[in-house]
Formats: C-alpha cells, sequence, structure tokens
C-alpha cells in the first residue's frame, strides 16, 4: 500500500503462492483456445502459481462458458476465475450474439458470486487476428486473475 499526499492507494499484487484458479476453455476454435491456455498457464506459473493449484475444464463454446464459471466459484475453492476462447466474425449476426452474451454472461458471474473472472473470450474479425492475439491475451488474463485475487482478500481484510 502506498501513501501519496495523504491518498491511500491500493498497489497491484501479481504474487500467486497459495491462490487457487479454475479455468474454463471453449472448445470451439481449438487452437486458439489451445494457445490462449498454454500462455495463460505459463503466466500463472511465472507469478507462483502452482500447477496443482490451477483447474481446467472445458465446454464446447463461448456461450457455455458462463454456466461453468458460475459453478466453480459457487464452489469457493478458486480465489479467481479465467474465461478462455474465441469467438471470429463469420458471416451471420450470430457473431454478435455470442460475442454480447459470453461477456455479459461473465460479467453477471463475478458480479454474482464475488469471485473475479479474467474474460479471455477473444472476439475477432478472423483467424489470423485471433492467432496474433492469443498469447499475450492468455497471458494478461493470468495476471488479472492474480491481480483481482489479491485485491479482493485485501479489501475483504479491511
Amino acid at each position: 500500500m502506498a501513501a501519496r499526499n495523504n491518498i491511500e492507494k491500493l498497489e497491484p499484487d501479481l504474487r500467486g503462492e497459495g491462490l487457487r484458479i479454475g479455468i474454463v476453455v471453449s472448445r470451439f476454435n481449438p487452437e486458439v483456445g489451445e494457445a490462449l491456455l498454454a500462455a495463460c498457464t505459463a503466466a500463472l506459473k511465472k507469478h507462483g502459481v502452482r500447477a496443482s493449484d490451477v483447474r481446467v475444464v472445458t465446454v464446447p463454446g463461448a456461450l457455455e462458458a458462463p454456466l461453468a464459471l458460475q459453478k466453480l466459484a459457487n464452489t469457493g475453492k478458486y480465489d479467481a476465475l479465467i474465461a478462455l476462447g474465441a469467438v471470429i466474425r463469420g458471416e451471420t449476426y450470430h457473431f454478435e450474439v455470442v460475442a454480447n452474451e459470453s461477456a455479459a454472461g461473465i460479467t453477471t458471474v463475478a458480479l454474482d458470486t464475488g469471485v473475479p473472472v479474467a474474460n479471455g473470450i477473444l472476439t475477432t474479425e478472423n483467424d489470423d487476428q485471433a492467432a496474433a492475439r492469443a498469447a499475450q491475451k492468455g497471458a494478461d488474463c493470468a495476471a488479472v486473475a492474480i491481480e483481482m485475487a489479491n485485491l479482493l482478500k485485501k479489501l475483504d481484510g479491511e
């Protein structure tokens, strides 16, 4: 915690030791999902999260992710959750429906359960964009999950 001009500021904490993380991965667009997962788990390890403290479950697609996240959150076993997958634009309105509803569902899970959820469901125009973003987004989600889990622990302790 840093103080600046008598204002208390909680600094980001990216120490993952002892945190339990649940990951839900969409199997739709599997190459992208695997790349997201590989980058995410590597970043979790880099930040000190033990492999034995990570649980990965898969779902058919992005629309199914919120329900699996909700079930994981309701167990009380996880400090943070991560949603991974890709929704790639096609020729129909279906892209907007899936992108919007999965994002809304993921946000609802976090707000309803109090368990932070990092949203790593990519929404891109094409396969190349998804492939180009997968590694960075997977790593970013690991950092977000750790930071938010630590922040909520600090806030709960106040």
